[in-house]
C-alpha cells in the first residue's frame, strides 16, 4: 500500500498521507514517495498543493519502530538521513503554494513537513511536538531552520529543547498556524484557501516565496536590490497586463505564468 495518494481538484493538488493504525508516520519508502511527490508537482501545470493525512490526524513523523533494524554504523545512518532530507528539500524547492491542512497529531518530522508549507490550516484539536529531543534525537526535516523562523529563536528554544506539546490555541498565537478552524472544516477551508492561492499570478508568487525564504539572510540593500530585479522582469510579464486588465474590466484575472 502506497503511503501517498494524489488527487487533483482542478487547479489544486491533494497529497495525502495515509499509514493506518501510526497516525500516518512515515515509513522508509515513503519518504521517497513524498519526494517524488512534490517533484511531481512542481513540474505539473496544478497550481497550489494541499498536504493532509488521514485519518484524523497529520502525520506522527519517521515511523521508527519499523525501521530501527536498519540503524547502526554512522555511514548506514547517513544514508538513510539523505531520505528524509530529498524529500524536505524538495518540499522547499517548490516555487508554487503550499497548504498544509493539519489535524490531530503532527510531532516530529510530521509537525517540520507541517512548517515547509507556505500556509498551515489546523483543527482545534491539532497537537504539535518536536518530540525528537524525547527520543534522544535532534530535529529533523528542515526543523532547526524553519521552526526559529516562525516562532523567534526563544520560543524555538522552549518548543524544541523541551518536547513539549503545543496545541491549537498556543500554535495559533505563536505562528506556529496560519488560522484555526473546527475538524469538520479543515478541508474545506484548506480548498478555499488553495483555490485562491491558485488564482494567483504564478511569477509573482515565485519571486514573493525566494525573498522571504532570504529574508532573514539579506540586508535590506540586498533585499531591495532582490526587488528590484525581480519586478523589472514583472513588469514585462504578461500577467502584468493581464491583471491590469482585469482590474479596469472589472473581472477576476486569468494568470498565465507568463
Amino acid at each position: 500500500m502506497s503511503f501517498v495518494s494524489i488527487d487533483d481538484r482542478g487547479a489544486v493538488r491533494w497529497l495525502t498521507m495515509s499509514a493506518p493504525g501510526a497516525k500516518n508516520a512515515i515509513p522508509k519508502a515513503g519518504w521517497i514517495e513524498l519526494a517524488d511527490a512534490f517533484e511531481e508537482f512542481e513540474a505539473s501545470d496544478q497550481r497550489a498543493l494541499v498536504v493532509i493525512g488521514a485519518d484524523g490526524d497529520f502525520s506522527a513523523g519517521a515511523d521508527l519502530s519499523a525501521d530501527f533494524s536498519g540503524f547502526g554504523t554512522a555511514a548506514a545512518n547517513t544514508e538513510y538521513m539523505k531520505l528524509p532530507n530529498r524529500a524536505a528539500l524538495s518540499l522547499h524547492r517548490i516555487s508554487k503554494p503550499t497548504v498544509a491542512a493539519v489535524d490531530g497529531v503532527a510531532v516530529g518530522a510530521g509537525m517540520n513537513l507541517a512548517l515547509g508549507c507556505d500556509v498551515i490550516i489546523a483543527t482545534d484539536r491539532v497537537r504539535f511536538s518536536e518530540i525528537f529531543v524525547k527520543r534522544g534525537l535532534t530535529l529533523d526535516f528542515g526543523g532547526t531552520w524553519l521552526l526559529p523562523r516562525l516562532v523567534g529563536l526563544a520560543r524555538a528554544r522552549d518548543i524544541a529543547l523541551t518536547g513539549r506539546i503545543v496545541e491549537a490555541e498556543e500554535a495559533l498565537s505563536i505562528g506556529l498556524a496560519t488560522r484555526i478552524v473546527a475538524a469538520e472544516a479543515l478541508e474545506r477551508t484548506a480548498s478555499e484557501v488553495a483555490e485562491a492561492l491558485a488564482d494567483g499570478a504564478p511569477l509573482a508568487q515565485r519571486f514573493i516565496k525566494v525573498a522571504l525564504d532570504r529574508s532573514s539572510t539579506m540586508t535590506f540593500e540586498q533585499s531591495l536590490a532582490y526587488e528590484e530585479q525581480a519586478q523589472a522582469v514583472l513588469l514585462g510579464s504578461e500577467d502584468l497586463f493581464e491583471g491590469a486588465a482585469a482590474f479596469f474590466q472589472k473581472r477576476p484575472p486569468e494568470f498565465k505564468g507568463r
